[in-house]
């Protein structure tokens, strides 16, 4: 789906004036809608961007380590409520979670031991577990949000405990081919933007080493291209289910903590970031490495997103982030998706073409529709809740309130549907009825 052509300009418009305030040498914007690259916006010409120049993905790399995480899991190789002692024996920070981890909810702190990591080439995993201290947890568990990298620098040794193979081998086999991200590297790969500081007094730039971060490499190694983060964007907007389960991901995008408890507009779930915009919410994470910068936000329930990178660490004109998210409100009160057409519908087994009507309890009204194979029940036309199949009479709730919750049909003598049971709330025809 392209933008409008006033929609596009406004686009361009930002992204210039972002890249001339902020002081980067090159920004590019990606928009994606429909699973697609949309728009390119670009700025800059140290070099001039386009849509397969490579710059670094910093942490954005941290949502791809816990979606491997989350395919383990799934598979029944580790749970998420394991400690990490389970997978990395020994280390003293043992008693943490491994769902604690991919939160941010450990206590755990920022950054391992030694030099600054983003900076200085790598250990192995055996290096990274020999700095291990207690003292490295800050704060006890879930007492509040607290960023820590070297969380997925252990997740990703945990995954190579688990699977036996190293997390980059992994990465690739398991999401990167699959999704055709050719251009998503381990190492930078012609052609890639150069990444610099840029001198604050001067407006000289200085560039900053390219390293191989080692064991730490799953918190933030990672080199990609517009049109590659556009496809991982599309991924966390509907995935693939062959390289994750969909309801998995939506556990993904859950909160596992909220990191800004004043007015709860930020938060993170496993590996992702979420954030709050008025009644919408998004989901993604930003990224920084020397020499670069880059976002991805993505508003799931209309398949449309906003990526980004940029060459320079630091962004004087606000953050190449929050760029992001002003591009995505931008795009989603442009030019809202339209709804689905409506269509009529195959009529339903007799047995379920009764429930269809007006069910009360305690003189609360609940409206059941029949919509593309489900039970839809609709509690004072608010509380909306979805109802699958599960057996003759039987059907169990998932989505809304009722998510998870089981129905069951209580007929009379006659074979005459009577009342509705959910989880023990019984739904008559009257109002007048006792339930």
């Amino acid at each position: 789906m392209s933008l409008l052509p006033e929609t596009a300009r406004r686009i361009d418009t930002l992204v210039a004036e972002a890249q001339s305030a902020g002081r980067t040498p090159s920004l590019a914007i990606g928009l994606v809608r429909d699973g697609a690259l949309a728009h390119l916006a670009t700025a800059g010409d140290t070099p001039r961007p386009d849509a397969d120049l490579q710059y670094r993905l910093g942490s954005i790399s941290k949502t791809m380590t816990a979606t491997l995480v989350l395919q383990e899991r799934d598979a029944g190789r580790l749970a998420l409520d394991d400690p990490l002692d389970r997978h990395l024996p020994g280390t003293p920070v043992g008693g943490l979670t491994l769902r604690q981890l991919l939160g941010h909810a450990s206590g755990l702190q920022r950054e391992p031991v030694g030099s600054w990591w983003e900076r200085a080439e790598g250990g192995d995993l055996s290096a990274l577990l020999a700095g291990l201290h207690a003292d490295k947890i800050a704060y006890p568990p879930h007492r509040w949000y607290h960023y820590s990298n070297l969380a997925y620098g252990l997740l990703g040794g945990v995954l190579e405990r688990v699977s036996g193979t190293a997390w980059a081998d992994l990465l690739r086999q398991r999401i990167l081919e699959p999704l055709g991200m050719r251009r998503t590297t381990y190492a930078a790969t012609e052609p890639f933007a150069r990444g610099y500081v840029v001198h604050p007094w001067t407006d000289t730039l200085r560039e900053e080493p390219r390293t191989d971060t080692g064991a730490m490499a799953p918190a933030g190694q990672l080199w990609s291209t517009v049109t590659d983060l556009a496809r991982w964007a599309a991924f966390l907007a509907d995935p693939t289910p062959d390289v994750l389960a969909p309801e998995t991901l939506t556990e993904m995008c859950a909160p596992v903590v909220i990191s800004d408890l004043e007015s709860w507009t930020d938060g993170h779930g496993l590996g992702l970031e979420l954030h709050r915009r008025g009644d919408r919410v998004y989901v993604g994470h930003g990224g920084s490495m020397p020499g670069y910068v880059a976002a991805l936000v993505v508003h799931r329930p209309s398949r449309t997103a906003v990526v980004g990178f940029a060459n320079s660490y630091g962004f004087r004109s606000g953050g190449i982030g929050g760029l992001a998210l002003r591009l995505l409100d931008l795009v989603l009160d442009a030019e809202p998706v339209p709804p689905a057409p409506w269509r009529p519908a195959a009529p339903p087994p007799d047995e379920v073409a009764e429930l269809a009507g007006r069910w009360w309890w305690m003189g609360v009204p609940m409206d059941v529709t029949w919509e593309a194979g489900e039970l839809v029940a609709a509690v004072r036309g608010e509380r909306v809740s979805r109802f699958a199949a599960e057996g003759p009479d039987r059907w169990r709730g998932r989505s809304g309130p009722e998510n998870g919750e089981g129905l069951s049909v209580l007929r009379d003598g006659a074979g005459t549907a009577v009342a509705l049971d959910i989880a023990t709330f019984v739904f008559t025809r009257s109002p007048d009825e006792e339930p």
